[in-house]
């Protein structure tokens, strides 16, 4: 390598000089005048002036990444040292240097032309002495020549790629590309070539365009569906000493539809029991599709055999089987086996492989029923049976029947649903299924009566059926027509003779065939009533009008007319209803004005008016009774009237102490005794006395009786039997207190003198309400520190 780049800045020296001593001396037009020059004569006479030139740079080229001691340029002076040569520009003094006596000019680094194609400088010549400049400025370009330094590159490290399978050979798959960053105009540097260095012999790559082809027939995504292909891109026009560079490329088959379904075996066995219910599922099949996503969607059918209306298959498209289901009810007894022939086909069909057709297989499926225990079977579905109303108890209304289907034929035992017959209108026998009724039927309170009879095996209980039976009653004529409605008829006084007042029509609670016609009439016995008629209208209504004129409200105000019904039931039945008639008061043109036949009397006598102010004056009379009743009783008196100040609400004191219960003349006895009820008693307010009470003389004491006993009692007596007694309690004092008593004292009058086992100090604890008990009864050292 060395000596070729030595070799090469040969040449280009050589040239150089050659190309600078060719202008020199072929004296271009773009030549630089000199300080020297000549004339020279032109084609047509004139005379040109041009310019002697001592050295001439127009451009020249540089190797790429070369570096040696070989100048790049050098020119011709005289070489007395007076020109100082002067270089500028595009990396001067930094990557070009200029010899100032020579004018070499040399690279200081290697030069890539990738990042920098050429370089635009100016070299001038100057006096070294003073550097006045001997010539204008002298612009050139340095060229960077390129070089084959850099590799084809694919615009992505790995490509991914489909094609379809059972392509044609030549099938474009993708096209790869590279690039190259030498110059293109020069030399074959970056003239790629593309080469498959994996992937044969499945795909080729076209050497100039990078586009991959499929190159066999009928690739089977099947059989293989990924491929990984190597391409090589070589510039050089793929010559050897070309650099080169690999890309991967991973082709992928798609699919599409070339190959059938296909069942793995030939014949499918089932089992169904019989009973199944419609639905069901009874088993599935499956036929293998190989191609993948809609190619390999199958729908199964049924196309032919003895179980086509028994039968049904559907598609699970998440399994991609058919489910064969139930479509009608077995009965092994009928029939023990069933074969279906069931169709397996692509949905979607590839119009380009249809030769490798059919897309569609077939098996045979082969459905054995098994034996189940039933239920008993009613012949009929429902049964509905009529019975007339009335009628007697014990009547056949029908009979149901019931059989077991098994090969066993059990006997059945029939029954009546309770929750469906609450009332216990019917009852079945249970050996032959025959209904009867209980009691009598009433087709106005129950036209149909529906009920369920249940049917169960004698000797399998729980194996039970279930039939609805609707039972009509049929009607009879018994019930006789009444009115519609409750008629309330009014007649005016002014009425004309044969004039209609009201039309009244009927109602029957029978059927249709024994209600209308109705026929309407007066009872024989008033058929010539002197004041009303009646006319049947034949359409079941009547019409009621008024015989005669002049009636009265004075006379009679209320007529009742008696009207006869009758149906057109067989026999026919009647009802005799009375109408009320009353006569009002009309005006001329027949409106109403008044029914009240008091009302027509008071008028001769007071207004309305009048009548309304005499209850009004009634109205307030009583309002002032009730409220001086009221006012009465929320006036309260004192329960006890006093005659005098009571003495028991007084407290008494006396300073003198008698003598004990030996001392009887100390103490007055008087002063114990109530002074108001020796002379008399206290009436009460509160309560009324059953009788008056008496003192009696004899229990009353002498003022000067000293037996105290005595005493006590009989004023307790007294207040026992005294109904006039206060309700409340009356303080009592007594001041006297014995001595010598062998119990001894039990008075608390001379606590506070004395000396008590008791502790009362935890009065002081409760707080300043019980601050006068804890000075009362405190200990002796509280006391004293409180005083």
């Amino acid at each position: 390598m060395k000596e070729d780049n030595c070799l090469h800045a040969a040449l280009i020296c050589l040239g150089m000089l050659y190309y600078s001593h060719a202008i020199t001396t072929e004296k271009l037009n773009h030549v630089r005048p000199s300080l020297h020059g000549h004339h020279e004569k032109g084609k047509e006479g004139q005379v040109l002036h041009r310019s002697k030139r001592g050295w001439v740079w127009n451009q020249f080229f540089v190797i790429e990444e070369y570096t040696g001691p070989d100048p790049l340029h050098s020119d011709i002076d005289s070489g007395d040292g007076n020109i100082k040569y002067i270089l500028s520009g595009e990396g001067a003094g930094i990557i070009f240097v200029i010899d100032d006596k020579s004018g070499n000019i040399h690279a200081t680094k290697t030069l890539d032309r990738e990042e920098r194609a050429q370089y635009t400088l100016t070299a001038q010549a100057v006096d070294r002495n003073t550097n006045r400049p001997l010539e204008p400025p002298s612009e050139f370009i340095v060229k960077v020549q390129d070089i084959n330094d850099n590799p084809p590159e694919f615009l992505h490290e790995n490509y991914h790629a489909n094609v379809p399978e059972r392509s044609n050979v030549g099938t474009s798959v993708i096209q790869v590309t590279a690039s190259d960053a030498d110059d293109p105009t020069y030399g074959n540097s970056a003239k790629l070539v593309y080469s498959i260095l994996e992937g044969q012999p499945y795909f080729s790559v076209e050497a100039q365009t990078g586009i991959i082809r499929t190159a066999l027939p009928n690739m089977d995504r099947e059989a293989k569906e990924e491929y990984h292909v190597v391409i090589q891109a070589k510039d050089m026009g793929g010559h050897m000493g070309g650099l080169s560079g690999t890309t991967k490329v991973t082709i992928t088959l798609t699919d599409v539809n070339d190959n059938p379904p296909k069942f793995p075996q030939s014949v499918y066995q089932m089992s169904v029991s019989e009973a199944a219910v419609p639905g069901e599922e009874v088993g599935r099949v499956k036929a293998k599709d190989p191609d993948i996503g809609e190619n390999g969607l199958v729908a199964y059918s049924i196309i032919d055999g003895d179980g086509m209306d028994m039968f049904e298959i559907t598609t699970d498209y998440e399994t991609q089987e058919g489910v064969v289901k139930l479509k009608k009810v077995l009965d092994f007894e009928t029939k023990k086996s069933y074969s279906l022939k069931v169709e397996a086909a692509n949905v979607h069909i590839d119009p380009k492989f249809i030769s490798n057709g059919p897309f569609k297989d077939t098996v045979t499926v082969k459905i054995t029923v098994e034996d189940a225990d039933e239920p008993p079977v009613f012949l009929k579905p429902s049964y509905i049976f009529e019975v007339q109303e009335n009628a007697a108890s014990g009547t056949v209304v029908g009979k149901v029947h019931a059989k077991d289907p098994d090969a066993a034929n059990s006997a059945i035992r029939y029954s009546i649903d309770r929750h469906t017959d609450l009332e216990r209108y019917f009852t079945i026998n249970a050996d032959d299924g025959n209904i009867k009724t209980i009691k009598a039927l009433d087709r106005e309170e129950i036209a149909w009566h529906n009920i369920s009879v249940f049917a169960v095996e004698v000797h399998k209980q729980h194996q039970e059926a279930k039939v609805p039976v609707a039972i009509k009653v049929v009607d009879v004529n018994d019930n006789a027509p009444k009115f519609a409605a409750a008629y309330e008829a009014f007649v005016c006084e002014n009425a004309r003779s044969n004039q209609q007042f009201i039309t009244i029509s009927a109602d029957d609670k029978d059927d249709s065939a024994n209600g209308p016609r109705f026929i309407f009439s007066l009872p024989p016995e008033i058929i010539h009533n002197p004041n009303f008629t009646l006319r049947d209208n034949r359409d079941n209504t009547a019409s009621v009008l008024v015989r005669r004129e002049g009636f009265s409200r004075q006379k009679q105000d209320l007529y009742l007319l008696p009207i006869v019904i009758s149906d057109g039931g067989l026999p026919p039945m009647s009802s005799t209803n009375t109408l009320t008639i009353r006569v009002c008061g009309c005006d001329s043109n027949g409106s109403l004005l008044s029914c009240n036949a008091e009302a027509y009397i008071l008028n001769a006598g007071l207004s309305t008016g009048a009548l309304i102010a005499i209850l009004a004056c009634i109205v307030i009379l009583l309002v002032i009774v009730v409220l001086f009743v009221t006012l009465k009783r929320q006036k309260k008196e004192p329960l006890i009237v006093f005659e005098e100040e009571d003495v028991r609400e007084n407290i008494i004191t006396y300073d003198d102490e008698g003598g004990g219960e030996e001392d009887t003349e100390a103490f007055d006895i008087a002063t114990l005794q109530n002074p108001d009820g020796i002379n008399g008693f206290i009436p009460r307010k509160d309560i009324k006395p059953e009788y008056q009470y008496m003192p009696r003389p004899g229990l009353r004491p002498a003022p000067n009786s000293v037996d105290v006993d005595d005493f006590i009692n009989t004023r307790i007596q007294e207040a026992d039997n005294d109904p006039t007694a206060p309700p409340y309690d009356s303080i009592q004092i007594y001041g006297y207190e014995g001595r010598g008593s062998v119990a001894g004292s039990l008075s608390s009058l001379e606590s506070a003198t004395t000396d008590s086992d008791l502790d009362y100090d935890y009065l002081q604890n409760w707080g300043p309400r019980f601050k006068k008990l804890a000075d009362l009864y405190g200990s002796k050292d509280t006391f004293d520190d409180d005083s």
